[in-house]
């Protein structure tokens, strides 16, 4: 018999436990600095007996320091792997475009011109730039950006989790095909679906807790909580905090990083 699902409002964390979930960065590294001493300010001040950091994907693209937000968090999982890292689209976009470049593709036409800048690589974008002499520029662009990116980013890209479960609740960078058990989830699902999953209105085993579609705010539903709030562009991140049966969100703001 199948489970009825759990209600967001009965959901528990891990016994002992302390949850953070941080939404979707893309670049701004002011942002997530600021949220990481945030927490571990309540971290210092509340001394919760265990805690997990987790960060939800999309960590390059569009904003202004997609190499800082890499580096950051490498040193942030060096010093304490309780700092968990979730794939997004645009970090296996990134990866995708490393690997095959394609002017087409998520990378260049979803902010992958301002990764690349990050890394002192000028990519041409729009219509126009691949006319003419565009596998040229494409050649010399990947060429550039290959050379530029260090492969402790590449490796960490490439270390990336599609999904974490602790306590009542399920993180992933987009969300879950329902119908499916949340062990049976596709890794394309995990990180790109939409309509399908926000569509749905009935309770999953667990709360799904993600980012990659933007809202004005966080927005905690009976059965799934979205904490992408499009730092890049409203200069607020996000992140659900769930501590035993408490749960609250936590946002940071471009005048606090």
């Amino acid at each position: 018999m199948a489970s009825p699902g759990i209600h967001f409002l009965d959901a528990h964390g891990p016994a002992g436990m302390r949850l953070y979930a941080i939404g979707d960065v893309h670049g701004r590294l002011d942002l997530l600095a600021a949220m990481h001493h945030r927490i571990r300010e309540e971290i210092d001040r509340d001394s919760p007996t265990d805690w997990r950091v987790i960060h939800l994907g999309d960590y390059v693209d569009r904003g202004p320091d997609s190499k800082g937000v890499i580096d950051f968090l490498i040193e942030a999982r060096r010093r304490d792997p309780r700092h968990l890292m979730l794939a997004g689209n645009h970090d296996i976009g990134f990866l995708d475009f490393l690997r095959a470049p394609d002017p087409d593709g998520l990378f260049m036409r979803f902010g992958g011109v301002q990764t690349a800048q990050s890394y002192g690589v000028p990519l041409n974008e729009g219509p126009n730039a691949w006319f003419g002499k565009a596998e040229t520029l494409l050649r010399k662009g990947h060429a550039a950006l290959v050379k530029a990116v260090p492969q402790s980013h590449v490796d960490f890209l490439r270390s990336l989790v599609f999904s974490v479960s602790l306590g009542d609740f399920f993180f992933c960078h987009a969300g879950i095909k329902p119908g499916t058990a949340l062990n049976k989830q596709s890794p394309q699902d995990l990180i790109w679906i939409r309509d399908v999953f926000h569509d749905h209105t009935g309770l999953y085993p667990k709360i799904v807790v993600h980012g990659h579609t933007p809202v004005p705010e966080a927005q905690v539903l009976a059965n799934r909580v979205n904490v992408d709030t499009l730092a890049w562009q409203s200069g607020m991140l996000s992140a659900l905090v769930v501590d035993g049966p408490d749960k609250r969100i936590l946002t940071i703001t471009v005048k606090e990083a």
